[in-house]
């Protein structure tokens, strides 16, 4: 099963991948069932980082160290959960900008491995994930639109 949401901005492509390369400044006010972020070592935003992150979904906090498997600058980035119990539930999370003549978008994808009966009696914690995916790129937009005729 993959969860998906996707958002049309308009600002560059650029401006998404730096606003996910600068997460540390831009994670609490991405959203605000958002709690805390960090890179885990000095890295940033490549191929084999680590970093943590807090969240509240459905009135629960989610605490995840994850590991950064691809990042394609302005392009695609994707990591995966560190315990490998989690990653066989979840096997990766990633986000998808493409460019338009007028900004991009950004498609974010959760693959999650579950058959019809774990779908439909964990229903209402996928509703929860994908309305709070819907929000981050809501927010994403409005963010990075507001910077952008600023910066203008």
């Amino acid at each position: 099963m993959q969860l998906e949401a996707r958002t049309k901005i308009d600002a560059p492509a650029e401006a998404v991948f730096r606003f996910f390369e600068t997460m540390e400044s831009n994670y609490e006010r991405w959203h605000p069932d958002h709690i805390e972020f960090r890179w885990n070592d000095e890295r940033g935003l490549t191929e084999g980082s680590e970093a943590y992150f807090e969240e509240r979904i459905a009135g629960k906090v989610q605490r995840k160290t994850v590991e950064f498997t691809e990042v394609v600058p302005n392009r695609y980035l994707e990591f995966r959960p560190s315990s490998r119990l989690i990653a066989l539930l979840m096997p990766s999370i990633s986000f998808t900008i493409e460019p338009r003549q007028d900004g991009c978008t950004l498609t974010q994808r959760i693959r999650v491995r579950t058959g019809p009966i774990g779908a439909w009696a964990n229903r209402r914690e996928f509703d929860a994930v994908r309305k709070h995916m819907r929000e981050e790129g809501e927010n994403m937009k409005q963010i990075l639109e507001s910077e952008v005729v600023r910066s203008v």
